[in-house]
């Protein structure tokens, strides 16, 4: 066994005053030893090297929600997300269907909200840019999108589903019929393309593992199969988001998906932005809605059941304040069935989780249901002048996304991107739970980062203690980062962004993540001795 040793700044809980690391080098390549660097070379005088001169060793992170192929199409296509208004929208899409000028036109990312007239793409709208060709605009939080005429009429009788609209931006099942069939426009090599891309660009991010959220409404299982195919080191652990119900049900669908739960997206309701999350009050700015409903609590309670019976991780996405109680209700039942001990277990999980009380999540809390969070949400449309705010008034915005709430109430935090409703750069994720846009539900730097680790890890399933650390015998599971000073001086009880660095603290340091500082950037990404990236 060859032996890698780094000397550089360690994130690591078992050495906090750690400058060199060494690693048992290769495939399942571990931690072997924490110390001084000027003791390193004399404990390992035969292991390669690496001289960080100052760069930050600290575990790799795990995203715990993405969607991988529509992150490739964004990073290898169209991404909208830099959209200023609906003219600049359709200019770039013209620009782009220009530069492609065959197949569909897939892009993703607008959102009206911040526009000056906040008014989205209409049908009308593209078919004056596109002519004839296919197009689907997903809206960033992907629950609505503008498609051209040419792509209505390849989705067949979708004037039928519900949330149809012959201009407007399509919603529920028409929009999963729009986004079948376009994706039944892409060819494989297009499809393969984008999910290396999306994998490529995760490594790149220090990110080791990923959490696949997929469904038949989402990719369908030709999308599902085919990622599950590729060689890439980065770690995939697919949830598959179909309700069932029956624990019969629920294993016959576990064995012919692969998955690791019946979990990730399977939809309780919709989004704020698109008007679709489920409220027990109207919108402030769409009074004759509360959003969509594509679960009751009878249908939640039946997976919870069927799923806890048959001992596999359930969840739902669910945003809105009627959907959570939906599926805190539900999971009442299923606890009164079963017991606590039996459901917590499972490790049953929640998507989104934004519109939470004190009382559920301490209920969550108790039942060891897992909050898979997106810090970046907050950040993207928290605040009194945020889309939040518009949807819902300021005062319902200010209880959005509360993470400390749910860290206090003893909800397991796991901290995922959404990919591409958000970036994948999980340091922008740290910040965001860090820098709350609503004081007191923000989280310490602490909570953040072990959230976006070990927490992610344990989401997944791997709860060997060890996992999403640098102990010795944990997995050589890591990433190297031009990361600049690191936080020094303000005590450990400051919970809105430092650490201590004193030894004596026991708690590591981290990067700056001022809102002016500059993102630590990514040397190397390793996971379990191989090298993924750099």
């Amino acid at each position: 066994m060859t032996t890698l040793l780094i000397n550089g700044r360690v994130h690591s809980p078992a050495a906090p005053d750690a400058t060199a690391i060494a690693f048992s080098d290769g495939p399942d390549g571990a931690v072997v030893w924490l110390g001084a660097d000027d003791t390193a070379r004399a404990e390992f005088p035969g292991a390669d090297t690496i001289d960080l001169a100052g760069g930050f060793v600290a575990p790799a992170f795990v995203d715990s929600h993405v969607h991988l192929t529509a992150t490739g199409l964004s990073l290898t296509g169209l991404d909208l997300r830099d959209a200023t208004s609906r003219e600049h929208c359709l200019a770039l899409v013209s620009e782009h269907a220009r530069r492609h000028p065959t197949g569909i036109v897939w892009g993703s990312g607008w959102d009206e909200s911040a526009w000056p007239d906040r008014t989205p793409p209409s049908t009308a709208d593209l078919d004056g840019v596109l002519g004839a060709r296919a197009a689907y605009l997903s809206r960033i939080d992907v629950h609505s999108a503008a498609a051209s005429s040419a792509l209505r009429a390849a989705a067949g009788g979708i004037a039928d589903a519900d949330g149809f609209d012959p201009q407007r931006p399509l919603t529920a099942e028409a929009h999963h019929r729009a986004r079948a069939a376009a994706r039944e426009l892409l060819t494989p090599d297009q499809r393969r393309a984008a999910q290396l891309a999306a994998l490529d660009a995760a490594a790149g991010h220090g990110i080791a593992a990923v959490h696949e959220c997929g469904g038949p409404d989402i990719g369908g299982l030709d999308d599902w199969h085919a990622l599950h195919a590729l060689e890439h080191g980065v770690q995939v652990t697919g949830y598959w988001g179909e309700a069932v119900q029956s624990a019969a049900q629920a294993r016959d669908l576990m064995a012919a998906t692969g998955a690791a739960g019946l979990a990730g997206d399977l939809f309780v309701d919709g989004a704020l932005g698109s008007h679709t999350a489920w409220l027990h009050e109207p919108y402030s700015d769409a009074a004759h809605t509360c959003g969509n409903t594509y679960l009751d609590t009878d249908a939640i309670a039946a997976h919870l059941h069927a799923c806890t019976e048959a001992g596999i991780t359930a969840g739902f996405h669910v945003i809105g304040d009627a959907a959570v109680t939906a599926v805190t209700d539900a999971l009442r039942r299923v606890v009164e069935h079963f017991g606590g001990p039996a459901v917590a277990r499972c490790g049953h999980r929640l998507e989104h989780l934004e519109m939470v009380t004190a009382e559920q999540a301490t209920s969550l809390g108790s039942w060891g249901v897992i909050g898979s969070v997106q810090p970046n949400f907050d950040a993207y449309w928290g605040g009194p002048d945020g889309m939040y705010a518009q949807r819902l008034g300021v005062s319902r915005a200010a209880t959005l996304n509360p993470f400390a709430l749910l860290a206090s109430q003893g909800v397991p935090l796991a901290f995922g991107s959404d990919s591409p409703v958000t970036g994948l750069n999980p340091w922008a994720t740290v910040r965001a739970a860090i820098r709350h846009r609503t004081p007191g539900s923000g989280v310490s730097a602490r909570a953040a980062f072990s959230a976006a680790t070990r927490g992610a890890w344990r989401a997944g399933g791997v709860r060997d203690g060890v996992t999403g650390t640098l102990v010795p015998g944990a997995p050589a599971s890591y990433a190297i980062w031009e990361a600049g000073d690191l936080e020094v001086s303000t005590p450990a009880s400051d919970t809105a962004a430092r650490w201590s660095t004193d030894p004596r603290s026991r708690v590591p340091a981290l990067p700056q993540l001022d809102d002016a500082a500059d993102f630590p950037r990514c040397l190397r990404t390793v996971h379990r001795g191989t090298v993924l990236h750099g």
